[in-house]
């Protein structure tokens, strides 16, 4: 049967890899149980549990005002129904209201604000709804994944920008030149960025603004960090007067109010932007149950400190890991953004000629700890491997005991 070649572009996705190795070393825990069972005896090699450091999927709990809004509204006939753009005007008003509190903006729910099933799926959808197949998009390299799907799906054409750690992972927007200014239709930034986990500055953002300006480009700003920046204050479009000339950012209840699988999210821009994602979002899908929608509203409302307590528990977990890995021989930077850290191949790896994809599947096969290599970040994320600071500090330690050991047989 035919497949498309669209498919074969888009390829696996890193995460999708790591879940297939994740599921075999689960099942070589699984035989080893049995056979121990079997045997009345322990295995000569007992293999450790795994320890799943690869997600951005916290352990951390959700604010019971979101969690008991939801429950309450599950009562309701009307939460099993589809829900159209229409339903979702008290949703987008709660904010609209938020945005004004978190920025000192005035958005208006009409026509500038809109549901997301995830912030992912409005970063993917994007370049369908504003580009023509071969136009050409701006990409920073590390980039997040779904980024570059989008484009594919859309038949863009990727241009990326490397960001370096020398220069602090700052985008250097004077590496293209104007007539490759001119050519691009859409530029996708993320600052606080994944994978490097940098929380980066206004002025970095400031700048894009004004080039989007100049060249007539969409500006697109993936921003579902904006509450986690352990140092310093994250930068937002929102910030910037121009926003609604030119740009559309998205935000997430995932990472700030521990609401990942529910799949909450929303983009704030201007109004030919949100009417034009809206518009295909109308073919592709509906929204989420008003009961999601309830408890997403409860966040906002009732838990605006929530993200300030999340902050303080990633900051202890990222000191406390940074020093363990340093102490097991893999020094780091240690990041100004919550929730991961941005590790550079060891050098042992280097020397025995290990790339990041094959590192990591190393590490998992040897240690039980899961890390997400790079290179699915981009070619600039070869030689480096993102750590999800997404368990209890001792669980973090013990692994990294772990790793630290593992990287001395090596």
């Amino acid at each position: 049967m035919p497949i498309s070649e669209r498919l074969s572009l888009l390829g696996s996705g890193v995460f999708a890899r790591n879940d297939q190795r994740k599921l075999a070393y689960q099942r070589k825990l699984a035989d080893q149980q049995r056979w121990r069972a079997d045997a009345g005896q322990a295995s000569p090699v007992p293999l450790p549990p795994l320890l799943d450091l690869s997600l951005g999927s916290t352990d951390l709990q959700p604010p019971a005002a979101a969690i008991e809004a939801i429950a309450a509204s599950l009562q309701q006939p009307e939460s099993a129904s589809y829900c159209l753009h229409g339903a979702t005007l008290p949703f987008r008003e709660a904010v609209a209201a938020w945005a004004g509190r978190r920025f000192g903006v005035a958005v208006d729910p009409g026509t500038e604000v809109l549901l997301l099933v995830g912030s992912q799926e409005g970063t993917a959808h994007l370049p369908l709804a504003v580009l023509n197949p071969g136009d050409a998009a701006l990409l920073l390299d590390p980039y997040y994944p779904s980024h570059l799907g989008g484009l594919q799906l859309a038949s863009a054409r990727p241009v990326l920008l490397p960001l370096e750690a020398a220069s602090g992972w700052r985008p250097d927007f004077d590496r293209l030149g104007a007539a490759e200014w001119d050519a691009l239709k859409l530029m996708v930034l993320g600052f606080p960025h994944n994978p490097t986990a940098t929380t980066g500055e206004q002025s970095w953002l400031d700048e894009a603004v004004q080039r989007a300006l100049r060249h007539d480009i969409v500006l697109a700003h993936d921003n579902p960090y904006v509450d986690l920046a352990l140092d310093g204050e994250a930068p937002a479009l929102l910030r910037n007067p121009a926003w609604r000339q030119c740009g559309i950012e998205f935000f997430s209840f995932s990472k700030s109010w521990c609401l990942g699988g529910y799949r909450l999210a929303f983009a704030i821009g201007a109004e030919w932007l949100i009417t034009a994602l809206r518009q295909l979002k109308g073919v592709v899908d509906f929204n989420q149950s008003l009961a999601l929608q309830a408890g997403a509203i409860a966040a906002l409302e009732q838990a605006p400190q929530w993200p300030e307590r999340l902050r303080a528990v990633y900051r202890e977990r990222r000191d406390h890991m940074a020093a363990a890995l340093e102490a097991q021989g893999w020094p780091l930077r240690r990041p100004s953004m919550a929730l991961y850290l941005w590790l550079q191949l060891p050098e042992v790896a280097q020397r025995r000629g290990l790339d990041s994809e094959a590192f990591c599947a190393a590490l998992l096969e040897g240690t039980g700890v899961c890390l997400t290599p790079g290179n699915g970040f981009g070619p600039s994320g070869e030689g480096w491997q993102r750590l999800a600071l997404v368990h209890p500090t001792a669980e973090l330690e013990a692994g990294a005991a772990r790793i630290g050991a593992w990287l001395r047989q090596l």
